[in-house]
């Protein structure tokens, strides 16, 4: 798309589910300065940081590469650590979708594997072959997390389209939820009203299943209730 010409785009999936949830959805320029990604974030009521089919480069959380995967451009890993940095500072909702998860975990200090089937002693499949408008395998759901609150349940179905993980964690955060196999699948933050990181890619299960569509609906609420208050 775009021919040679470098294009801007995001799977309509993301898009929609915001709108369907009552959001009103913007796509992000790459902006890089800490100033212009502030002046974007006061614009916002909410922040959905969203997949990437490419991988944030190791040595943004201090490792060097061990694998052959295509790393994610240096101008979105910028943003998308940037915006998420300046996200948890002043309180803004945020939902992170699988590799928008890592990168608020990488934002905050955590680390990452690099590549679960080579790190991991599992059977399980992260990567499934099939479809993500299917489930791959469950996820337990810890008690007393936001999460929990969200889907109202301690185990659902979920989706997997990965071959990276969480692996540690910074101080502030808690592990929400875990596939079989202990991978992490959620995270999020008790010191911040909305900090949401699951692995999973709801936006292609919100249409079958209420469950996942409540993770957006929950953002937007939460996007309400900070617009409703004092802005960054």
């Amino acid at each position: 798309m775009g021919g040679k010409e470098p294009t801007y785009f995001l799977r309509a999936r993301y898009l929609q589910a915001i709108q369907e949830a009552g959001g009103v959805p913007l796509i992000l320029p790459l902006v890089l300065s800490r100033t212009r990604q502030m002046f974007i974030l006061q614009q916002l009521d909410g922040l959905l940081v969203t997949g990437s089919g490419s991988d944030l480069a190791p040595r943004f959380y201090g490792e060097s590469q061990q694998y052959p995967f295509q790393h994610m451009s240096e101008e979105r890993a910028r943003l998308e650590l940037g915006l998420s940095k300046l996200a948890f500072a002043h309180q803004v909702p945020t939902l992170g979708i699988c590799g928008g998860m890592q990168s608020m975990n990488v934002a905050m200090g955590g680390t990452l594997i690099q590549d679960i089937p080579s790190q991991l002693a599992t059977k399980l499949q992260h990567l499934q072959k099939k479809s993500a408008e299917y489930t791959a395998h469950p996820i337990h759901i810890e008690p007393k997390t936001l999460l929990r609150r969200i889907v109202r349940k301690s185990r659902i179905p979920v989706n997997s389209s990965h071959h990276q993980s969480v692996k540690t964690i910074p101080d502030s955060f808690r592990i929400s939820a875990v596939a079989p196999d202990g991978v992490i699948e959620a995270i999020e933050a008790d010191n911040h009203p909305f900090w949401l990181g699951v692995q999973w890619h709801p936006e292609f299960l919100y249409r079958k299943d209420a469950l996942h569509k409540r993770l957006f609906s929950a953002l937007i609420k939460a996007a309400r209730l900070f617009a409703s208050g004092s802005k960054c």
